[in-house]
């Protein structure tokens, strides 16, 4: 399947510079910030909470590079946050988008049939004001509008610098390459359809349960691009197999549609899985018989093969080049969430090539579950 290029096209009215951070809704942020400092190399940014004039609630923001994660819990019963944890477990609850006018963007969004989260709001304190306002997607997830070019401040307003003795080294994530959505049976058109009118994203993939499947299970898949092709915004559904499929297993436990996994940019994933795995993350591996005949499938790499096959590393090819990438094992109590390494050697695309192998080695652990 040939990918197309990735330009600004006309339907591209909604302009967004990039992801701007993402919130998990977790049910203890102190700890959740800890984990994602001493395993995955985040280092302490901001704080909001009782100390900041909050009351139900507080935040504690790590980063990484380009990557900013805010991790919520509730600081009472009650609350609509401790609602959705109670619902999904720990997960992404918004993905907010950097962009110029977020008075526009919402404005745009609202008049092609989105859903209001929050009309636009100016936020300021002594460093400035940031505009944000945000929409509903599927599920639960809502995307925020994020106008900071009038800002100077660690983060947000409401925010403040946070000091911390403990920051490790960072492990070599850059920025979001692309965030997975899993949605029920037949919905997924109706989510691509949001995509495409709503936020005049473009989609640039399909995969159908023949692409991606196994003896056992399958799914299908549309991947969605803004423009300028730095969000890619995947949305699976489930398809009819003989067992259980990852997506059903999640749509299960999660209680609904939501994110399924977030992957994550390195310019070297050897160093950086490396890093992460001696830090203690988990990874899903393939048979060792994948790479008798890799270099057969994907032609010359740079890599050698010996650390890939150590560490279980992926590899793909398309027209532009390949690719390499990883996945780890859920990353909360429920079977739901997970994080991709990736690194792109030109290619475009998202590893159809392993998708086979992969959706194995997922079997096997929803098999080890009892969910399978």
């Amino acid at each position: 399947m040939t990918l197309p290029k990735l330009y600004i096209h006309a339907q591209d009215f909604m302009p967004i510079n990039g992801t701007d951070y993402l919130e998990l809704y977790v049910s203890n942020a102190k700890q959740a910030a800890h984990f994602y400092k001493s395993a995955f190399g985040f280092r302490t940014l901001a704080y909001a909470g009782l100390e900041t004039g909050l009351k139900d609630r507080e935040s504690y923001v790590v980063e990484q590079d380009k990557i900013r994660l805010v991790l919520t819990s509730p600081l009472r019963s009650g609350t609509d946050i401790g609602r959705h944890i109670d619902q999904h477990g720990d997960g992404v609850k918004v993905t907010a988008l950097w962009v110029d006018d977020a008075t526009y963007a919402y404005n745009a969004a609202m008049e092609r049939g989105a859903r209001s989260y929050m009309e636009p709001v100016t936020e300021s304190d002594e460093d400035g004001h940031v505009v944000r306002s945000g929409i509903y997607t599927y599920g639960e997830v809502v995307h925020i509008f994020v106008e900071r070019k009038d800002y100077n401040g660690i983060f947000l307003p409401g925010y403040k610098k946070m000091e911390s003795y403990y920051n490790p080294e960072p492990v070599g994530l850059k920025f979001v390459d692309h965030m997975v959505g899993n949605v029920e049976l037949g919905k997924m058109n109706e989510w691509v359809d949001f995509y495409e009118k709503v936020m005049g994203f473009t989609q640039i993939l399909s995969f159908d349960d023949k692409e991606i499947s196994t003896e056992y299970t399958a799914l299908m898949s549309k991947v969605m691009s803004n423009g300028n092709g730095r969000i890619k915004f995947p949305i699976n559904e489930p398809a009819p197999g003989k067992k259980k499929s990852q997506v059903d297993e999640y749509l299960e436990f999660y209680e609904g549609a939501g994110v399924q996994h977030i992957a994550v940019a390195t310019d070297n994933i050897i160093q950086t899985v490396t890093a992460l795995r001696d830090r203690g993350v988990e990874f899903l591996r393939v048979p060792g018989t994948y790479y008798d005949t890799l270099l057969d499938r994907v032609g010359h790499i740079d890599e050698d093969l010996a650390p890939l096959r150590e560490l279980g590393i992926l590899v793909d090819r398309d027209d532009e080049g390949y690719l390499l990438q990883i996945f780890t094992r859920t990353v909360q109590a429920r079977p739901t969430m997970f994080f991709e390494i990736i690194q792109r050697k030109g290619a475009q695309s998202f590893g159809k090539g392993n998708f086979k192998a992969l959706f194995e080695a997922l079997e096997r652990e929803q098999e080890l579950r009892g969910t399978l």
